[in-house]
């Protein structure tokens, strides 16, 4: 091979190269993109990340090291910005909260689930977002209805405590997260349809909700939407899944409507009063972009309601039993506050649990030590932008790694340890979970999209704690320990359910 030849193929080679890593950092335009790792022409860093077959979060944590609190991966046609910083993430979305308050493209999948994106948590920033989050925190979480449905949550409790002695009883054991995720999706299914229905039914239709929730994890087309033709069995199998959810939601939507407009309760399902369950509000909504809703934009939104509220809560009290089943002298620490308070055998009232600063500190550290998710949900600005000197342009997906705040050493000490003392008198006395003055731990997201039920999830978590505590005794299983390792669903779960031994107190 002659020696110009040669020199024209290592000239390629060297411009080929750099072609790939200008363009798979900045997608092949000036863009001044956060740094991150060259990816390959086409598929980005996408291949990179499968071959390593290990969870994303593990990925993050290494490419944090080597190009700092920002970077940016291409992964496929989806350009993600990981942020990882408290207070790039301070400053993205509370100070300048409207900018990044908006959410990406949705996957033909979840449009399937979202109705064109007509849900709170997915839908743009804009009237259609506005117009459903305001009905649902004047529907739902203002204090007079949170009072007004306390005795949906004292149905429901009371059926937990019942339910959980007789599978003592019949097991020797208690599995926690399935009878709090029972207790919790029935209380959730009152508030949004006014309805009380049979255990078989909330099982029925917590679990629709469950493989909804999977079906619409990403998937390979999200990134490649080239690869979508090859992916029409998954898109037969999530519109049988809607069907089975319509199938399973619409009853109750038109029990519930004939209740309000006709007073028809043929067989007294129909509990709350009108005007008093969240679905009474939807009948009459309607935004100004789309106009009025129907049954499947009904259904999309109370899914929404029980699918968010019931992972999150109920994920949290596991993890909060699991750490007072291995360290009994918390648990008998918050015993004596509960007795305290209300006694040994007294009613547990909602107004109770706001007396109860070691029950706070309890939560607030599980919510610190296991987040319900190490990111928040995608979000997106509304216009090109800048964040911690580089351009983020608008459209891409900005995802917030926020557990990385909760194990940092050099906001937390000994990050590691479950310390609820902390909340009383140490690093984390004043902490804000809502990030609005600093952002040292967002269980619940910040700024403008923060979920907008996060006290009633908190109200939650407290009640059946305290309920639990109260009534008896939490031990391990013998020669059965409760297993710390994580897995990954929609929430950070444990990869073993906690069981546990209960004694009357």
């Amino acid at each position: 091979m002659e020696l110009v030849d040669l020199f024209v193929i290592g000239l390629a080679l060297i411009f080929l190269r750099l072609w790939w890593r200008y363009w798979s950092v900045t997608g092949g335009g000036p863009k001044n993109l956060p740094p991150g790792p060259p990816g390959w022409p086409l598929v980005g860093n996408l291949i990179q990340v499968i071959l390593q077959r290990r969870h994303f979060i593990f990925i993050v944590r290494e490419l944090r090291k080597i190009y700092g609190p920002i970077f940016t991966l291409r992964m496929g046609q989806r350009t993600m910005v990981i942020v990882t910083d408290s207070r790039l993430i301070h400053e993205a979305l509370v100070q300048r909260g409207p900018t990044f308050a908006s959410r990406p493209p949705d996957s033909p999948i979840r449009l399937v689930f979202s109705m064109g994106k007509c849900a709170i948590n997915s839908a743009e920033y804009g009237p259609l977002w506005r117009t459903l989050r305001k009905n649902f925190v004047t529907e739902l979480i203002t204090p007079t209805r949170v009072k007004q449905c306390s005795w949906i949550r004292k149905w429901a409790l009371e059926n937990h405590m019942k339910r959980i002695k007789s599978e003592a009883f019949e097991n020797g054991f208690v599995e926690v997260m399935s009878n709090c995720r029972l207790t919790i999706c029935s209380i959730l299914i009152c508030l949004c349809f006014g309805a009380k229905i049979s255990e078989e039914r909330i099982k029925k239709i917590e679990s629709i909700l469950k493989d909804v929730m999977l079906i619409t994890s990403p998937q390979l087309p999200d990134f490649l939407p080239i690869l979508t033709p090859l992916f029409r069995r998954q898109m037969k199998e999530a519109k049988a899944l809607r069907k089975r959810q319509l199938e399973c939601l619409v009853p109750l939507i038109k029990n519930r409507r004939a209740f309000v407009e006709k007073g028809e309760n043929p067989n007294q399902e129909m509990v709350s009063p009108i005007g008093a369950a969240y679905i009474d509000s939807l009948f009459g909504l309607e935004p100004a972009t789309r106009g009025p809703l129907g049954e499947e934009e009904y259904v999309t939104l109370c899914s929404e309601v029980i699918s968010a509220g019931t992972d999150t809560s109920a994920t949290t009290v596991e993890w909060a039993m699991l750490h007072l089943v291995t360290k009994q002298e918390i648990q008998d620490k918050l015993y004596q506050e509960i007795v305290a308070v209300v006694g040994k055998n007294g009613d547990i009232q909602e107004e109770d649990v706001e007396k109860m600063p070691y029950l706070d500190a309890v939560v607030k550290e599980t919510l610190r030590r296991h987040p319900p998710g190490h990111f928040l949900l995608s979000h997106a600005a509304i216009k090109d932008t800048e964040l911690g000197g580089y351009t983020i342009p608008e459209g891409v997906f900005v995802e917030f790694y926020t557990a990385w705040i909760t194990e940092n050493p050099d906001i937390w000490s000994d990050p590691g340890e479950f310390q609820p003392e902390r909340f009383l008198h140490g690093d984390g006395v004043g902490v804000d979970v809502t990030g609005t003055r600093a952002v040292k731990m967002v269980p619940f997201g910040a700024g403008r999209r923060i979920c907008p039920a996060w006290s009633l999830g908190i109200l939650h978590i407290n009640m059946l704690l305290a309920k639990m505590v109260q009534a008896f005794k939490w031990l391990p299983v013998p020669d059965a320990p409760p297993d710390l390792t994580e897995t990954y669903a929609f929430t950070v779960v444990m990869k073993n359910p906690l069981r546990a031994v209960i004694l009357p107190r």
